[in-house]
């Protein structure tokens, strides 16, 4: 019976750490910003020459933006969108190639499905070698 309280006790904690987590997740994610933003992004290529793109979206997240403007290209993986080409360019996993997202020129700890949109904002999609 003592093995089948520790048992219960150790699942109790562990549903109420979780449920910690997840509201902890959910008051401190990005917030999204709802209606019409102008959202510019730069893609530098692996030669280093860039392009500008401005996009007039109701979307909310730069991941949607960039698959319904055909801009970049991707595979769905564990953490959401993994971007394999932007602009015409793919990364090649033979030379250790990905493609690296920024904002303002400063780091988004975000996955482009994660990451939200405002009116204003511009990113960057450079592709990096590691």
């Amino acid at each position: 019976m003592r093995g089948n309280k520790k048992t219960l006790f150790a699942v109790a904690a562990l549903a109420v750490a979780a449920a910690l987590m997840l509201g902890i997740w959910y008051f401190t994610k990005p917030q999204t910003q709802v209606g019409a933003k102008t959202v510019v992004v730069e893609v530098v290529h692996g030669d280093e020459s860039s392009r500008e793109f401005t996009y007039h979206t109701d979307l909310e997240y730069l991941g949607e933006l960039l698959l319904a403007e055909q801009l970049a290209e991707g595979e769905d993986s564990a953490y959401g969108l993994f971007i394999t080409a932007v602009d015409g360019e793919t990364a090649r996993d033979s030379q250790n190639q990905w493609w690296c997202i920024t904002k303002g020129g400063g780091r988004v700890d975000t996955g482009a499905d994660t990451t939200p949109i405002a009116d204003g904002d511009h990113f960057e999609l450079t592709l990096s070698t590691y």
